[in-house]
């Protein structure tokens, strides 16, 4: 009874000590920084918070194959299911740092026959025999740590912040993977189309090349416009090729994004491509809970600051409880006996001193890592904005070229036009490079359109990635 009364006090005591020393220190709690974000995107200015990073994938992309490639990214990718493997992990070690509170419980068991040797103290002790004994065990430990400077809270909480940090690295690889996929799409599309011009192109300038012959023969041109013309078909067959196997590596980059071996892709044409959407931007701010990639940057900071919390509390004593219970007895028959009850418990009170300074050591690492992660933060809501920006610039710019383009292929097909049928009358003043030049420009000028077209396309999905979509919010 009366060591039971020492042990209620000392108890009390170590609670009270604990209480006062957490007046000392208490884990700080996180902030988010503050961040100066504009108000407005550049050339942008905008009352409304409506954003395109809102509106569902499936409602931007009108194309039903780009839809079912889409679907089948997101079933089948492999960067994804390695990031869906990762929040997995992420949150079994978030379950571990909720337990954080709880006591430890161990149960162990052990039995034996030991003789000791002659030479040993006990043996000189028991007279130069050394004796064999038996003895049985059978005990719990159960061990429970103080958390009075919050390090255990602070676990818990970077450990939640690391399981975000992780769904959001999902969002932003899945972002990522519809606009990727989206992107290519459309490229592909784009190398379609120019394959087309330029199959269309090569049957024309064979078409030529007969004329060419025909107008040598009847006096009207040289050998040497022949063979220029000659060249330009070859030059077209080059060109040709290049875009077949342009066309080819892209189908294997898309089968690669989908998961499976290279293979032909399902798709539709450029010209029934078009994406009739309002460009909203909302506000820069709206970016902080938008883009899965600066969320990401902020709960790496959230951990970064939490784990300096825990390095910080390193400095301060660990207050800690253990108590054992069990049976021990020296007779196998006697194990399970009343006599064979032992008990203890401890309190402890450990304070640092000299470790080679690992602590101090720990504490500043944890320090430059979270001012780091800060730095990260800022320059990713930095990106962002520059990516909106850019994205929204690119748009305009390529709708512009696209109108104008239009306007110069017009004007260069009537050139070709008019130079070949001067050339077919005999007029004088016209020669064969007039002509190869302006089918030259009239084919570049084409395909540069399909650029064109490709690079609105293009922008659109940058434009809705930038502002944070192509994720379920």
């Amino acid at each position: 009874m009366k060591h039971t009364k020492k042990l209620i006090y000392g108890l009390v005591f170590l609670a009270i000590t604990s209480t006062g020393l957490q007046s000392c220190f208490v884990a700080k709690k996180y902030q988010q920084p503050e961040i100066e974000v504009q108000d407005q995107y550049r050339n942008i200015s905008t009352n409304d918070s409506t954003t395109l990073a809102s509106m569902p994938w499936e409602e931007l992309f009108t194309d039903d194959q780009l839809k079912t490639l889409i679907n089948e990214v997101l079933d089948s990718n492999l960067d994804l299911q390695m990031a869906v493997e990762r929040v997995n992990a992420a949150e079994a070690y978030y379950k571990q740092g909720k337990m954080g509170y709880l006591p430890s419980l161990n149960l162990s068991a052990n039995g034996g026959n030991y003789e000791l040797s002659d030479n040993s103290q006990s043996g000189v002790a028991a007279g130069g025999n050394g004796p064999n004994y038996e003895n049985y065990q059978l005990n719990g430990t159960i061990s429970w740590e103080a958390d009075i400077w919050g390090k255990i809270r602070s676990n818990k909480r970077a450990a939640q912040a690391s399981f975000l940090q992780s769904e959001a690295s999902k969002r932003a690889v899945e972002s990522s993977l519809i606009a990727n996929t989206a992107s290519a799409y459309f490229q592909l599309l784009a190398l379609d189309a120019q394959v087309e011009v330029t199959e269309r192109t090569v049957t024309t300038r064979k078409e030529s090349l007969e004329t060419m012959k025909s107008l040598k023969d009847a006096g009207q041109v040289t050998e040497a416009a022949v063979k220029q013309t000659e060249a330009q078909l070859y030059s077209t067959q080059i060109l040709l090729l290049d875009l077949k196997q342009n066309v080819n590596l892209l189908e294997n980059t898309i089968s690669l994004l989908l998961g499976r071996n290279p293979n032909m892709i399902e798709r539709g044409k450029l010209a029934n491509q078009d994406i009739k959407i309002e460009l909203n931007t909302g506000f820069p701010v709206q970016l902080l809970r938008n883009r899965p990639d600066v969320m990401l940057a902020e709960y790496g900071l959230m951990n970064a600051f939490e784990l300096t919390n825990v390095a910080r509390s390193n400095f301060y004593p660990t207050i800690s409880l253990s108590a054992t219970a069990g049976l021990e007895s020296m007779n196998f028959d006697d194990w399970f006996d009343s006599g064979a009850i032992f008990s203890n418990i401890v309190g402890n009170l450990t304070q640092p001193l000299f470790n080679k300074r690992r602590v101090r050591t720990q504490y500043e690492v944890a320090k430059a890592q979270q001012a780091e992660a800060k730095h990260n933060f800022k320059k990713s809501v930095l990106t962002a904005s520059k990516e909106v920006s850019d994205a929204l610039y690119s748009y305009e710019s390529e709708q512009n070229k696209y109108e104008i383009r239009k306007q110069e292929l017009q004007a260069l097909t009537e050139a070709v036009s008019y130079s070949e049928e001067l050339l077919n009358n005999a007029y004088q003043n016209t020669t064969y490079l007039e002509v190869l030049t302006a089918r030259s420009n009239a084919l570049s000028s084409e395909i540069n359109m399909i650029d064109s077209k490709f690079k609105q396309l293009n922008a659109i999905v940058e434009l809705y990635k930038a502002l944070g979509g192509g994720w379920n919010k």
